[in-house]
């Protein structure tokens, strides 16, 4: 049920003149993101209304809607009204495309792929790190507790995986390596919580695992929030893109398409990239990469999806019913 996914409020732009900007015209768009993105459009919103007013002499309000990557998909697919969207996996607006609400191509429609936000894997532990977690290599020790959300059931654990997958590789260069390595490390999983946010709130509000692996944003937005753990980034990594799409055929039907294309594109400005930033996300605007180059050091070996397949092909081999994630979690497998 939609109204049980999404959490909504609606902002609009005043700049401190309510009387005559409510005379304005309107013209609405409809956000539909993910959980990790909140805290930055909070701020972003509000820049790109004023902006917009400014230059086109009209008030744009902008709903929004937050959840997980896959519910959120969901919900657009069974009629959640969403004009742009902001998700975590390639394969999410893929899936819309598949049923022709967003245009074949969207991929190529905005700069960096129609990536905005960029992140990678996190190691998170607790204070003092008492179990002396240095590397991925930890995480297969029988002493430690790993805590990472289902990737059948969340984007952000599927780029957890693929990063558990590259770490193997680097040590055996073999899929018989990753394959060891990786079931070792979701055999110290002792539960699989559905999504990144309910993975981290067991992890930071009920103290269970001795790490959790997440996204380095979302790291850095609880320290902003005091839930500040001490963390590490390892070199070895992958890429994490969030990409966003326009639902073109919600956006015909709403005529609302010169804003909305405006709004996108905005992300990319280094006004948004700023905000992004802000709250922990690795910035695809080089301007402001520099500005945060000390939250976010470079990694030695930052992979791209794009080595393991395309995103159907990753679907496919790892995630899908009875693939190699399935493997690795049955208990007659063996990691060996």
């Amino acid at each position: 049920m939609v109204g049980a996914i999404a959490i909504t409020l609606t902002l609009i732009a005043c700049a401190g003149l309510p009387f005559q900007s409510n005379a304005l015209p309107t013209v609405e768009i409809t956000l539909v993101s993910i959980n990790t993105t909140k805290a930055a459009y909070r701020n972003i919103i509000p820049k790109f209304t004023d902006q917009w007013r400014q230059e086109h002499n009209q008030n744009v309000v902008v709903t929004q809607s937050y959840g997980p990557s896959g519910s959120q998909t969901r919900a657009v697919l069974d009629g959640l009204d969403a004009d742009i969207v902001h998700l975590s996996l390639p394969l999410d607006i893929q899936k819309l495309e598949q049923e022709r609400l967003v245009a074949s191509g969207w991929e190529k429609m905005l700069p960096n792929h129609s990536v905005p936000t960029e992140s990678a894997v996190a190691l998170i532990f607790r204070d003092g790190n008492p179990k002396t977690i240095q590397s991925w290599t930890d995480l297969t020790r029988p002493d430690i507790s790993v805590l990472t959300a289902d990737p059948k059931t969340s984007g952000a654990a599927r780029w957890n995986f693929l990063a558990l997958w590259q770490a193997g590789l680097s040590q055996g260069n073999t899929e018989t390596a990753a394959k060891a390595f990786t079931g070792a490390v979701y055999g110290n999983a002792p539960i699989l919580p559905r999504d990144s946010r309910e993975a981290t709130g067991i992890f930071y509000k009920q103290s269970r695992g001795d790490v959790l692996i997440n996204y380095e944003n979302e790291a850095i937005l609880a320290a902003q929030n005091g839930e500040k753990l001490p963390y590490i980034v390892p070199g070895d990594n992958i890429r994490i893109e969030n990409p966003v799409a326009l639902v073109s055929r919600n956006v015909e039907k709403h005529k609302n398409r010169a804003a909305t294309e405006a709004f996108a594109e905005f992300l990319f400005s280094p006004v948004a990239q700023r905000e992004f930033a802000k709250v922990g996300f690795r910035a695809v605007e080089p301007s402001i990469q520099s500005a945060f180059a000390d939250e976010h050091p470079p990694l030695d070996n930052l992979v791209e999806a794009s080595e393991f397949g395309t995103w159907g092909q990753i679907q496919r081999r790892f995630f899908d019913s009875g693939a190699l994630f399935d493997e690795l979690r049955s208990p007659n497998q063996s990691p060996q």
